[in-house]
């Protein structure tokens, strides 16, 4: 559904369970309709009695209890029939297991079984899935215009105030609204007043596409019986919104491209969990090379609208070939990563990359990248280590040249070129540069990332993550409008064993001779 991993009793217990019993004698006592039946049970009245109010007072649904010598804290969790508290047991449930291999929320909103269970006998799992819903439907369509004038402020609350992904009513939509009302009325269930009215117009759902609006969509105005444009404040933007009214130069089953306007593409990624594979290496490949769909471009941003940019890359497809001892394929796959890095660092035309959440397999991408502008929340690092391999993709060369960038720029790094090449301090530098590496350590921040040198001191943050995509869009014409010069692609030196397997398009270059040369260069110019 979409809904935070704190649920509803760990929710509660976040609030206060004392916030609760006022909120709800508040209901009975002053408002006259489906919220004057709210009653607390009567655990729930002993629990208050006890001072049991959640984390202000270290219990309420559930407490910690202090591990063992070594042992991490173990959370419990409380029997309402005995007050008494035991080790949790996470419930196995087949449609939840079945739904979680479905990433987008409205589509696995729209299979879920508990909404289906019309057809058939429900289970006691799908009963109370499709009571908790209906009551959150008909109670929020019954909210306007009481707290809200539409019912846009409504989802955006929900979404904001308790980290949903979807609204109560981009949640009726997903699931259909006029299949539920008529299911909801055969069940005998209430069915609230604005929801008839919108099905009376004609309308079948609350929202509904707008490519002309800076939102991307409207939303079924009750006040008007109108379709109103959704209103979001300048600079708030998202790829979806930009394929709504630009649309999709070239896409596969792990990547599109597309046209963001004023010249600017963005490299989308939507493989499962945003993991590179094949599809999202070929598709940057062919953007960036000449006579390819970037031709039409002047910059690009390679960003998406997921929560993570990308969890990691897809190892089983190199397990596969390293068990089957197919060492060719194994060649092949890391030159091609070593490729699309390099595509990425040498383009004639900018590239920004705008990175967010969890972006482990994103960090060589950004690193390569001609600036970098990710959100606040990031957590990035060149975790290869972790899984007993090295970064691959050119991670280790580039994380050495930030360490020696960072060498220079300060006063230690003065001097002739032959003495920095030789100095103790370099050497530190690259000490702690491959410290990083060795150790896997992650980031988990954009601030802590320009620490360890994943950013730049000139790579921007932004710290609203609905501005992400705007940011970097600006930045990325800016280093259009400053005339950018694309970095010299300098001819190797000594030749390279080609597999027998197909070259990826002669772009991969040998990771360990560049780094070599790089960490024994005389001057700082070369890279950056």
């Amino acid at each position: 559904m979409g809904w935070p991993k704190s649920a509803t009793f760990r929710t509660i217990d976040l609030v206060g369970l004392d916030i609760l019993g006022h909120v709800v004698g508040n209901m009975t006592s002053n408002v006259h309709d489906e919220r004057s039946d709210l009653r607390l049970p009567d655990f729930f009245t002993q629990m208050l009695q006890r001072k049991w109010l959640g984390d202000k007072t270290k219990g309420g649904f559930y407490k910690k209890a202090k591990g063992g010598e070594g042992k991490d804290d173990e959370r419990m969790a409380l029997d309402w029939k005995t007050l008494e508290y035991h080790p949790r047991q996470k419930p196995k449930f087949a449609a939840l297991d079945m739904a979680k291999n479905i990433e987008d929320t409205a589509r696995a909103c729209g299979h879920s079984s508990a909404l289906k269970a019309a057809r058939r006998k429900a289970t006691r799992r799908e009963r109370f899935l499709w009571s908790a819903l209906t009551d959150l439907w008909t109670y929020a369509a019954n909210r306007v215009p009481e707290i809200s004038n539409s019912i846009v402020e409504i989802d955006r609350a929900m979404r904001l105030g308790f980290n949903w992904e979807m609204g109560p009513f981009e949640l009726w939509d997903a699931a259909g609204v006029e299949a539920t009302v008529a299911r909801m009325k055969k069940e005998g269930k209430p069915v609230a007043a604005n929801v008839e009215r919108l099905l009376a117009a004609g309308r079948k759902t609350w929202y509904t596409d707008d490519p002309t609006s800076t939102s991307g969509r409207k939303y079924w105005e009750l006040g008007t019986e109108d379709w109103e444009a959704v209103k979001v404040p300048a600079g708030v933007w998202s790829v979806t919104v930009a394929k709504k009214s630009n649309g999709v130069v070239k896409k596969n089953s792990g990547a599109s491209l597309v046209d963001l306007g004023d010249g600017v593409g963005c490299i989308e990624f939507h493989s499962k969990m945003n993991s590179l594979g094949a599809d999202i290496i070929s598709l940057i490949l062919q953007t960036l090379k000449p006579g390819g769909p970037g031709d039409a471009f002047d910059a690009f941003v390679i960003t998406n609208d997921a929560t993570n940019f990308s969890v990691g890359a897809n190892l089983m497809l190199l397990l596969m070939s390293v068990q089957e001892e197919e060492w060719d394929d194994v060649d092949l796959a890391i030159r091609q990563f070593q490729g699309m890095t390099q595509a990425i660092k040498f383009s004639p035309k900018p590239v920004v990359a705008s990175a967010f959440g969890c972006a482990w397999a994103g960090t060589e991408i950004s690193l390569h990248a001609a600036a970098r502008q990710p959100h606040a929340e990031l957590y990035t690092g060149l975790v290869e280590v972790g899984v007993g391999l090295l970064p691959g993709g050119g991670g280790c060369k580039r994380d050495a040249a930030a360490g020696r960038r960072r060498c220079r720029s300060s006063a230690c790094g003065k001097g002739s070129g032959e003495a920095f090449a030789g100095s103790i301090e370099l050497l530190e530098a690259m000490k702690r540069a491959f410290e990083t590496i060795a150790t896997a350590k992650v980031a988990t921040s954009a601030h802590e990332a320009r620490a360890f040198g994943f950013l730049t001191d000139s790579d921007r943050i932004s710290m609203n993550r609905e501005r992400v995509l705007s940011d970097a869009k600006a930045r990325v014409l800016e280093l259009v409008r400053a005339g950018y010069e694309p970095l010299f692609r300098a001819p190797t030196s000594r030749p390279r064993r080609k597999p027998s397997g197909h070259a990826p398009d002669g772009r991969s270059h040998d990771a360990a001779g560049r780094l070599h040369h790089r960490i024994r260069s005389k001057t700082g110019d070369q890279d950056r």
